[in-house]
Parts: C-alpha cells; structure tokens; sequence
C-alpha cells in the first residue's frame, strides 16, 4: 500500500496544505513524536495521528529507533494506506530514508516540510547551503561546512559527535549547540561539557576559512595553492612551472625515505606532508592549462586501487602477498595495453636510481621467461662479467670499461634479486655500515696520536680491521 511521508516544519503552523490534506484523508496517520512545538497545535486543526512515543521507549539508541520506526509504517503499510507525519522535513529524517530505501521509492510520496536545519540557520541570521545529517551517520558521510549534525540525543553519543569533528576541524572551532529551539555559542570542546541533551539537541558549525581552523584537508591545500599563485600571491609560487620543481618530489621522497629509515614519526609526518605538497602543486599547474584537476587525480588513484584489487573488489583471488602482486601486475598490464614485454619492461622509469630500476627490469623480464633458473648460474655471471672487466682493464678501454662494470653492477642486482633483497637497501646499509667504521678507525689512530692523512692505507687498514673485528 502507498505510504505518505510528511514534514511538519518545527513549530506551529510550520504544517503545509499538502501536509494537512493528507493527515485529514481518513488514511491510518502516525505522528513520529508528539513531543515537539509542531505536533502540538495538530490536534486543534483536527489531525487524529498516533503518535509513536512509546517506541523511544523501547528503543536502545537512536539507530535502533529509527528502525523501529520505520517497521511501525512499513508493516502497517502491507495492509492499508499510511501517513507518517515527522517534525522538519522528510529527507532529514533517518527513519523515513530507512522506509524510502525499503520501498525502493515505490508507492512513496514525499511532502516536504521546514527543515530543523534551516531553522537552525536562519536563527543565526545565516543563509547558505549546508550539510545535515543525523548524529548516527555521521561516520559514514562527507561532511563539509556549514554544518548541521541532528538527534544528539544523550552525552555518549555527543561526545563521539565532538571526537570525531575536532579530528577534522580541530577542537577549538566556533559551534552552536541548539537545544528545544535556543542556542548557545561554545567550543567545540566544550560541547559535552553538561549533560544537557535530548532528541532535540544540534550541533550547527559555520563555515571557517582555513586562517582560523586549527584542522585542514586536501580542499584546503589546493584553494591556499591557488592563493598562491594568484595574481596577488607569492612571487616564488607565482613563477614555478611544472617543470622547475620536478626535481623536489624526487627530494622529498628521499627525505620521507630516510625518515621511514629513521623510524622518526615527527620527520615521517613532516616529510609525508612535502611529498602531498609536490603532488598538490602539479595538480594545480595541470588545473591552469586545463589538462585535469585535482579532483581527476583523486579519482584516478581511487579508481586504480579498485581495479588492480580485483582479488578484492572483483572475482579473482589471492592468498598471499606474492599472488596479491601478481594480481596486480596482470590488471595493471591489461589497463597499460603494452603490446609486448620489451614495452613492458621499456616503461620502468629511467628517472628511477639505477640500481632500484635494474631490479625492476628484472622482475618484469622474468614474467617472460627471462630469468636465471637458480643462484648458482647468476655467480657463474658474476665471475664472468669480472674477468671481462679484468680483459678490458688489461686493454685501457674506457669504455669497454664502463660497459663491463656496468654488466657486472647489473649481474651483482639480479643476484639480490633471486634471493630477495633489495638492492638499493642493502647498499644503503654498507654504506652507512663503512662510514660508522671509518669513523671509529679514524678515532682510534687519533687517539694514538696519528694524522690518518699521513697513514700508509697498509696501516689505515690496519686500524679498519681492528673497527671490524670488535
């Protein structure tokens, strides 16, 4: 049977023609609550609704009421025609969107009312769009500003509502707590402070530039980008191109590497933040000549993640790390369209460190078979790319030279490679672990009193040794 789902404002009179036309029909009428300024002046206009109180009775929480609601007009509904009168407006009220979506939006007719978030607004002398939603579905929706947070009705769940806004805009931002239609201007930390709350209770926050929030987001960083680089911006941002700062993301990511390294969580966040910058501003240069946005970019990661996971989100399967990459690495060829390994492999960057991107070639030529079948074949290469080096130092070619040392640094990567270490961490590591054993050597022939400038490197090894053995 059809349900009728009707707003009837916030206060009295708020009740539109429709509204009352419907409540007057002869049709079964259910009142949400009659505990409200609206619903008290219905009786006179000779409205006969029930009115469904004794719900909340029963009902753990607002979750469960809603839904308890909802099972009150739907299952009424199988049998008769239903009108169900809620304060505010009907798409405001989480128990009509549960009866909507039931429905399908079949057999459902909505006669919209005056919303509580517009009220709340127009008693702060604000007119603008909004967000509103109810205090339950507050973690599972985007949020932005002005806005309106709805059904607050006990200390638990405002204390939840106040965590979970100041992880976004910071504890301190201005808000309005509105209860039974009076306001008061607060913190937004001092939000739970009493416990001062019932089903009419809101939380209503404007909106703030981002000078005065103590809490940003990626919106945030692009419309302060484009400040500056706006005509009255800074003249260093104004005059970057794609191009003259390409070179920072490759600094940046090595700075957040090395505070990974570090295990430093303050560097970690700064640095993580730099690298973020360097991806903002090329959004924002590719926004200026119209090649995409930043919202292109958001979508297209979002979009990558979905269909390189299709162990996941679609009907492949992994149960392993090994398989999951294998996974991925066939959607991701599918998507790239190569025709052939050697476009595959030819697509690792050449901007990568050489030892990274030989390991990457690797890999990828091993996908076609190319490979060395075990560990003992690649130190079969390695002694023979040295005694080719060995040949060409023989000869004086430098460039021979060149070739075979490369080979032999190639073959030297793909041994790591079989065995599974990573090359550029593993020489990252010797390297750190010489410097730390030249120092102490250094140390300890100054502490004989010798100038390692004036040491035989017989006697400086001598003294590396010694480091090495202790």
């Amino acid at each position: 049977m059809k349900i009728i789902l009707a707003g009837i404002g916030i206060k009295e009179g708020d009740i539109s023609i429709s509204a009352y036309k419907a409540a007057t029909s002869g049709k079964k009428v259910y009142l949400r609550t009659a505990l409200t300024k609206s619903a008290e002046s219905l009786a006179e206009l000779g409205i006969n609704a029930e009115p469904l109180d004794r719900i909340y009775q029963k009902s753990r929480n607002f979750d469960t009421l809603s839904k308890n609601l909802a099972e009150v007009i739907l299952s009424t509904a199988k049998t008769e025609e239903v009108v169900y009168l809620v304060d505010g407006d009907v798409l405001s009220d989480e128990s009509c969107r549960i009866i909507i979506n039931k429905r399908g939006g079949k057999d459902v007719e909505i006669i919209s009312g005056v919303s509580r978030a517009t009220a709340y607004l127009e008693k702060l002398g604000v007119q603008s769009n909004y967000c509103a939603l109810s205090a339950y579905a507050l973690n599972s929706a985007k949020i932005s500003l002005p806005l309106i947070v709805t059904d607050i009705d006990n200390m638990f769940v405002a204390s939840k509502v106040k965590l979970f806004l100041s992880e976004k805009y910071g504890d301190e931002i201005p808000c309005y707590k509105f209860i039974n239609g009076n306001f008061k201007k607060i913190q937004l930390y001092e939000f739970d402070f009493d416990n001062d709350f019932d089903y009419s209770c809101a939380l209503v926050i404007l909106s703030l530039d981002f000078l005065h929030r103590e809490r940003h987001d990626f919106d945030d960083l692009i419309e302060i980008l484009r400040a500056l680089r706006s005509e009255n911006g800074c003249p260093w941002d104004k005059a970057q191109t794609k191009e003259s700062i390409r070179i920072n993301m490759i600094e940046e990511a090595y700075e957040l590497v090395d505070a990974v390294t570090r295990g430093d969580d303050d560097d970690i966040l700064e640095e993580t933040g730099d690298v973020i910058l360097q991806a903002a501003f090329q959004a924002v240069f590719a926004e200026e000549r119209g090649a995409f946005n930043y919202g292109d970019v958001l979508s297209g990661i979002c979009n990558k993640l979905i269909s390189r996971h299709t162990h996941i989100f679609g009907a492949d399967s992994a149960n392993s790390a090994d398989a999951a990459l294998s996974v991925w690495d066939k959607n991701k060829q599918k998507e790239k369209g190569y025709a052939s390994g050697a476009e595959y492999i030819s697509s690792v960057p050449k901007n990568l460190p050489a030892l990274l991107r030989a390991e990457k070639v690797g890999n990828r030529a091993k996908k076609y078979n190319l490979d060395f079948e075990n560990v003992n074949q690649v130190f079969d290469k390695i002694y023979e790319e040295c005694d080719e080096l060995k040949e060409a130092l023989a000869l004086s070619d430098e460039d021979h030279i060149k070739e075979e040392c490369g080979d032999l640094l190639f073959t030297a990567v793909n041994l790591l490679r079989k065995i599974g270490v990573e090359a550029e961490e593993a020489l990252a590591q010797s390297t750190e672990k010489f410097i730390d054993r030249f120092k102490r050597a250094e140390m300890a022939a100054i502490k004989d009193g010798k100038n390692v400038k004036n040491l035989t490197p017989k006697e400086f090894d001598e003294y590396y040794n010694a480091v090495k053995k202790s």
